[in-house]
């Protein structure tokens, strides 16, 4: 991971507040994210890691400060770098194969290129037997996996992953962690995935991007030096987990989800 596919240089981000005075959400902020890499950001509820995520992926802008992919200066959303978020945002009249294909639909891709790429994914994902199913008729678990395959099959370079997880029990939540990896290897695209669960942060990044609040900012950035696949159990994890939770001992107001 040596070539920079992201860049954050100096970001502020202030919001106005209802008595028409200003609320500095972010002090300046500077990171780089390598391309091929899993970052995560961790931080506990109004550290604005979800308003960073917002100006990366080009649906919110800095009130001072560049943020540039690829060298050019982020401006709007872009098919290349998508966005999947906790509530899944599937059409409930199209079945799994339909919401899968209808980035590739709005493209152009004829129907039989995009029905073979769409089936693809559906397999990648592990919901073959479900492929005419709707929303509805899924678990939580199973709509996030369509929403994954979706965003994967207009092929982007980056997927901000807004807490897709937070929603669901923790056992299906282990498993979707673990096949969100498996995927990430198999595609090799850059991942950029906003948490505020410190065990999920450790388990999935290969660095951990650590904020606080009042104003938000980054406090650390963490290596997690740990090989795959990654055991919950063993000392190093264990001890890499503790880690981390010991800075935000040090420096957050807001008390974290700590998941043992």
């Amino acid at each position: 991971m040596t070539t920079a596919k992201i860049v954050v240089s100096e970001v502020e981000k202030t919001f106005s507040d209802k008595q028409g005075g200003e609320k500095q959400v972010l002090v300046p902020v500077n990171l780089t994210v390598h391309q091929g890499e899993f970052l995560c950001l961790l931080g506990p509820s109004g550290c604005g890691k979800t308003t960073l995520l917002n100006m990366m992926a080009g649906f919110d802008f800095p009130t001072r400060g560049t943020i540039k992919i690829d060298g050019e200066e982020v401006v709007a959303p872009t098919p290349k770098h998508l966005t999947i978020f906790q509530n899944y945002g599937l059409y409930p009249w199209r079945s799994v194969l339909g919401n899968v294909e209808y980035g590739l639909e709005v493209q152009g891709i004829p129907k039989v290129e995009r029905r073979q790429k769409a089936m693809e994914l559906i397999k990648l994902v592990g919901l073959t037997g479900a492929v005419h199913n709707h929303p509805h008729e899924l678990s939580g678990g199973m709509q996030q996996r369509v929403a994954i395959a979706r965003a994967l099959a207009v092929d982007p370079e980056i997927l901000f992953m807004d807490e897709p997880f937070g929603a669901l029990d923790a056992m299906t939540r282990y498993k979707m962690q673990e096949e969100l990896i498996r995927i990430w290897q198999e595609k090799n695209k850059t991942i950029i995935f906003v948490t505020h669960d410190i065990d999920e942060a450790v388990y999935l990044a290969h660095r951990v991007a650590i904020m606080t609040t009042h104003p938000g900012k980054i406090e650390e950035i963490m290596p997690i030096e740990l090989g795959r696949p990654r055991d919950r159990t063993s000392y190093d994890f264990i001890r890499i987990r503790d880690k981390v939770y010991q800075v935000f001992q040090l420096v957050q107001r807001v008390e974290p989800d700590y998941h043992i």
